[in-house]
């Protein structure tokens, strides 16, 4: 039901972006406000071109529009802003700079076919026409109405021109992305020639075992080198964080427990003993003053009940008490209220709403003139039902107004506004009425019931199982006791020592400015502690203390690493690095091993490492030997003459020494037309993604933020 969730008056000034794909990176930062302040600046250069603060507050408000609607958290999108402007501002420099244009006529032709508009039924006619004069017309009311509104337009107009630019250019270079008979040729011959192979394997897990080898920072330093684009760095720290949460302890738990005992049969300490949870008439009331939820007046079905009572409801007499049980972090006591059938209601209504109302919209008649009105609607159907249908072009809600009305089944459980729900549950078949809620004036007409399963109303006494101060102090105590152990200590003294201790130990190891959260932790300190180590007073070796609000967990940091925009940090990359370069000094050490026996075949070279002789049968398209991916093998298959040895062929996970006993063909389905056809298609398909990567890496992209809060911080 579209007007008792989101009121979606005009679905598309809700100004939920549709992020293409090629436009967004996902991170988390700290709020703009936090870091800079108000005041206006240009946060970065993209070419030399600025990036304002207006540019970025608005590109901001677009992404949490559209988390919002989403049901996502609206904190933490500042990177992804930062991101999407930056490859925004790529896309419209080389829109220019290929000469194309986009004319205010071919925005109004094209904006139906971007996705915020075409994926909703609502902005095209029953013949599939697009309304483009009443978007038009809807656009010019606003600019007069609503100034607010009307912004918001202008901001999500800002995006999607990015996004029709983009598909333009990406038309535009994709359309001469060919491929040749003779390629299409070469690639079917690929795809169809198999090799039948003997080979011996020299697996490098296998031979590490005896011949460990060891891989330097300089190894790692030398492997970046050769990649540099690859390992291209932004500003980043690589921190090492310790983690003491303020757990409950076992004394805690058992004291939770008899409070709740003592909640429940003995008194509360405002009735002076004189009231507890069986005992109250006021069972609401009680719960407000007693428990850490609030009371939830609903029925629902068993199954929705907590584990713990929900196979004994159905038996209990009414005031029967449960408890105190656990939920998780929390002891419960419950106590059944009622039992009635559940009724299942069919109703519609049509909403009259007015100017300034959560589901105004750009409405401008008078709460009183939207009273006046809705009550001439009631009193036309309250004397005959068969006319509801003529007012419907009075209702805010298209959504409902497109089914005559209707918002279908629902129950006491259904996600309606109380007002609504209240009137169904108090109102037989046929009832209708003007019922007002914060989205305006409902006319509604109940059109059907019937009875559904039995539903329960509880009220649930909770308490959390929180630790105490004594635990909060041992916490304290031993995370203090740590940080002095590792002042002025090397990192692996300071990981070392967490580790002994059984403490909770993680290594972020490139962790940007406006990332937000940590890995492996997640605290609502992650901000702090990724500030604290980017403050220029901050120096590698620096240790400092966190307490996460609320919980009395603490947080020991320290910074490891502090890595400038560049290439990488070694360290920082070792565990994806190390790897790749350890296989490649044991294939080195094996290849020599193979080459200094000088051996004629392959039963040779199996006995000189232990090793087995095996066959297969490869393919340079889809290169598996015995279930594992070796290009180099595949290539090798095919590159050497029938019956005699290659070379050694450093593969992904061993050295292969390889014997080719023959080739056959095994002919798939498809001519070369269709063979074009599909690679174009495919090489066309990643264009733009491989197009954008390519802009951003040549780029000249300068950021500030990180300087502008360094400065705001010192202010």
């Amino acid at each position: 039901m579209a007007i008792l969730g989101e009121i979606r008056n005009r679905p598309w000034l809700l100004m939920g972006i549709i992020a293409v794909a090629m436009l967004a990176f996902v991170v988390n930062p700290d709020s703009l406000e936090k870091l800079f302040g108000a005041q206006p600046g240009i946060y970065g250069k993209v070419n030399g071109q600025e990036i304002s603060k207006e540019d970025f507050d608005d590109q901001l408000f677009m992404l949490q529009q559209q988390a919002q609607q989403q049901g996502q958290p609206t904190k933490g999108l500042e990177e992804q802003a930062w991101q999407m402007l930056v490859q925004s501002k790529l896309i419209e420099q080389q829109f220019k700079k290929m000469g194309l244009t986009l004319t205010e006529d071919m925005f109004w032709n094209q904006l139906q076919f971007d996705p915020l508009f075409a994926q909703n039924k609502e902005n095209f006619d029953e013949k599939g026409n697009f309304k483009i004069q009443e978007i038009k017309n809807q656009v010019t009311q606003l600019k007069s109405s609503n100034v607010e509104l009307y912004n918001n337009w202008l901001k999500t107009r800002k995006s999607i021109e990015y996004r029709m630019m983009a598909r333009q250019l990406f038309a535009n270079v994709s359309s001469g992305i060919t491929v040749s008979k003779k390629e299409a040729e070469q690639i079917m011959k690929e795809r169809d020639q198999l090799a039948d192979i003997d080979f011996v394997k020299v697996d490098y897990e296998a031979f590490a075992q005896k011949n460990p080898v060891k891989v330097t920072s300089k190894d790692i330093s030398d492997y970046i080198k050769l990649h540099p684009t690859v390992f291209k760095r932004d500003v980043s720290r690589n921190i090492g964080v310790v983690y003491f949460p303020a757990a409950p302890s076992a004394a805690d738990d058992a004291a939770m427990q008899a409070e709740m005992n003592k909640l429940m049969t003995v008194g509360s300490p405002t009735s002076e003993g004189n009231e507890n949870f069986v005992n109250t008439k006021n069972d609401s009331m009680f719960i407000a003053l007693n428990s850490d939820l609030p009371f939830n007046p609903q029925y629902f079905p068993a199954e929705q009940l907590p584990a713990a009572i929900k196979d004994k409801v159905a038996t209990a007499a009414i005031g029967t008490t449960f408890g105190p049980y656990k939920e998780q972090n929390f002891y419960v006591v419950s106590k059944l209220l009622d039992k009635k059938p559940s009724d299942s209601t069919l109703s519609r209504h049509i909403l009259v709403t007015y100017k300034g109302n959560q589901a105004g919209g750009a409405e401008t008649r008078s709460k009183e003139e939207a009273k006046k009105l809705a009550d001439s609607i009631g009193n036309a159907v309250k004397a005959d039902p068969s006319k509801f249908a003529q007012f419907l072009k009075y209702s805010a809600d298209p959504g409902s107004a497109a089914q005559g009305g209707s918002v279908g089944w629902t129950t006491p459980e259904t996600p309606f506004v109380p007002e609504y729900l209240n009137f169904l549950a108090t109102n037989g078949k046929g009832a209708t009425a003007v019922v007002e809620t914060q989205y305006g004036y409902h006319i509604i007409n109940i059109e059907d019931k019937k009875s559904g399963a039995m539903g329960y109303k509880v009220a649930n006494l909770v308490k959390a199982i929180k630790p105490s101060d004594k635990t909060e102090n041992e916490v304290y105590t031993k995370a203090t006791k740590f940080i002095q152990q590792v002042q002025g200590k090397s990192f692996n003294e300071f990981a070392n020592l967490a580790k002994k201790n059984n403490y909770m130990f993680t290594n972020p190891k490139e962790v940007g400015r406006f990332q937000g959260t940590l890995p492996g932790l997640g605290t609502d300190k992650d901000e702090d502690i990724i500030a604290w180590a980017f403050n220029k007073n901050t120096k590698k070796g620096d240790t400092d203390i966190f307490t996460v609000e609320g919980t009395g967990d603490r947080v020991v940091a320290y910074v490891n690493g502090i890595q400038d925009a560049g290439s990488a940090d070694p360290e920082a990359v070792r565990d994806q690095v190390e790897p790749i370069i350890r296989n490649q000094l044991l294939a080195k050490k094996i290849t020599e091993k193979i080459n200094g026996a000088n051996a004629s075949n392959l039963d040779q070279i199996a006995k000189l490492f232990g090793a087995s002789k095996q066959s297969a049968q490869v393919n340079m398209l889809n290169p598996q030997v015995n279930g594992a991916m070796e290009p180099k093998v595949a290539g090798a298959a095919f590159g050497v003459a029938k019956n005699k040895l290659s070379k050694p062929v450093e593969g992904l996970t061993g050295v292969y020494v390889v014997l080719k006993k023959g080739e056959s063909i095994n002919k798939q389905p498809g001519d070369v037309k269709q063979m074009a056809e599909a690679i174009a298609g495919q090489n066309s398909q990643q264009f733009g993604q491989f197009f954008l990567k390519s802009l951003q890496d040549n780029a000249k992209i300068k950021d500030y933020r990180i300087e502008l809060y360094n400065r705001s911080a010192q202010q």
